[in-house]
């Protein structure tokens, strides 16, 4: 079952105020750590985080125009996609390491809050018609990507991804006993 428009907007309100605690509760030093079980540091890990909010702005016009079309032209678009994965992942990785130069430990969070906000609006207008649109997607792209999705699960999907990467920083909320 997917999440209501009131469980979504929860979630951002959460990951923003996580991302606000995490950041002010870090020293340079804990942002320069290695994340655990990827390449990026705590900070590139965080910005990767954001990123994945920014993404969902640019996939949702997408979604709407796609959604139209005839199933085959998705179908197709999603495996062009899919067989771009390699070079995906690479501009994924290393724009993520290099966004931090902008978006670092400063900016993020404005950037984050203002992302949120720009997505809560829109999600507040979309119909229940709307959030029911769907497209194939590029389901290699990230393990949340599924290969047919609702708009629906678009707007709540950066908040899947960034709870699954919230586990892999090393860096931990203030609150949390087990905070380095």
């Amino acid at each position: 079952m997917e999440p209501s428009k009131e469980e979504i907007l929860a979630g951002y309100g959460r990951a923003r105020r996580e991302l606000r605690a995490r950041l002010a509760g870090a020293t340079a030093a804990d942002l320069r750590r290695a994340s655990d079980g990827t390449r990026w540091t705590n900070e590139e890990l965080l910005f990767h985080m954001v990123f994945g909010y920014m993404v969902v702005r640019v996939l949702l016009p997408l979604v709407h125009v796609v959604s139209r079309l005839p199933p085959p032209v998705g179908k197709a678009f999603a495996a062009v996609l899919n067989a771009g994965t390699r070079p995906f992942d690479a501009v994924n990785y290393w724009g993520s390491r290099a966004a931090t130069l902008v978006y670092n430990r400063e900016r993020m969070g404005r950037k984050l809050h203002r992302t949120i906000a720009a997505l809560s609006r829109r999600l507040e207008h979309e119909s229940s018609r709307s959030l029911m649109r769907s497209m194939a997607f590029p389901n290699r792209w990230d393990p949340f990507f599924k290969p047919r999705m609702t708009l629906n699960a678009v707007y709540a999907y950066p908040t899947w991804h960034f709870d699954f990467h919230a586990r892999q920083l090393t860096l931990r909320l203030p609150d949390d006993p087990g905070a380095s």
